[in-house]
């Protein structure tokens, strides 16, 4: 069995590649934020209740796997929840969006889920990339960066009287000291700020919103896009559940600076099952 696995901050897909394919879904794994140990016991109990044949060959995609280091992490730790020693290939998620969208095509690939990236893909390596700074300096265009931007404008008191009263209706014990616990104490602040996405995509259709939406991806362009200095002469793609759901305002703003139509997946795993089973 081939075991494939996409992975974000949120959760994980799996799917072991045999006669009749098996799919899984964990939390999500981030070795910046997780230990070897603590990825190891997160996967164990799944793996032993979904994976009823031997793993020959494991290719992993995810967040925070940004050099050997954490390659390193990420393999040791599937191998200790496999409990035995088998070949595993630890690959960025960047280039789980290439390959999904591209395959050994060449092309501007961008994520725009919890966190946001982007890489020049030739259809074998990424050939230039602008360097993501994470949540805390960086991620415009992600679902944390728009979480963020919502919560500091009910912090700060600009939200609109409608929309302020309906996010209070939702998040009722929701204060600043409780903002600040998640946000500088608790683990994965990005995935905190990116569930406020959610509130987002429920109001959608009110102009304020409209504008954090839009304002959003227009900080992804400008501060991304726009520096790749090949992106009117090829493709441009788009993963994450961002992308997806917030799709008319993101093709709007890209087509507002490109004249450039935009394909969009939801989920990576879909591609990446084609490109390793051709």
């Amino acid at each position: 069995m081939i075991l494939l696995a996409e992975s974000g901050s949120t959760k994980t897909s799996w799917i072991g590649i045999s006669k009749n394919n098996i799919t899984f879904e964990t939390k999500g794994i981030n070795p910046y934020y997780q230990s070897e140990s603590e990825i190891s016991e997160l996967l164990k109990p799944h793996f032993a209740h979904h994976l009823n044949a031997a793993v020959h060959q494991v290719y992993y995609y995810g967040t925070g796997i940004t050099d050997v280091q954490k390659e390193q992490v990420v393999q040791r730790a599937v191998q200790n929840a496999l409990g035995y020693s088998v070949p595993v290939e630890a690959h960025s998620d960047v280039i789980a969006a290439a390959r999904s969208l591209f395959g050994d095509k060449a092309g501007i690939a961008c994520i725009l889920g919890t966190g946001s990236n982007s890489c020049f893909w030739d259809g074998k390596k990424i050939d230039g990339q602008i360097p993501p700074l994470g949540f805390w300096l960086g991620d415009e265009g992600s679902g944390g960066y728009l979480g963020k931007s919502l919560v500091l404008s009910y912090l700060h008191e600009k939200m609109p009287t409608d929309i302020r009263s309906k996010f209070i209706e939702k998040y009722t014990a929701l204060g600043r000291l409780d903002i600040l616990q998640k946000a500088y104490k608790d683990p994965k602040p990005n995935t905190y700020f990116a569930s406020f996405a959610t509130f987002c995509a429920e109001y959608r259709e009110h102009p304020y919103i409209q504008g954090l939406i839009n304002a959003n991806f227009e900080q992804f362009y400008d501060l991304y896009l726009a520096r790749y200095p090949m992106l009117i002469a090829c493709n441009l793609g788009f993963v994450g559940s961002i992308a997806y759901y917030f799709k008319e305002n993101l093709e709007k703003v890209i087509y507002g600076h490109t004249q450039k139509t935009i394909h969009v997946i939801q989920r990576p795993i879909d591609g990446l099952l084609k490109y390793h089973q051709e």
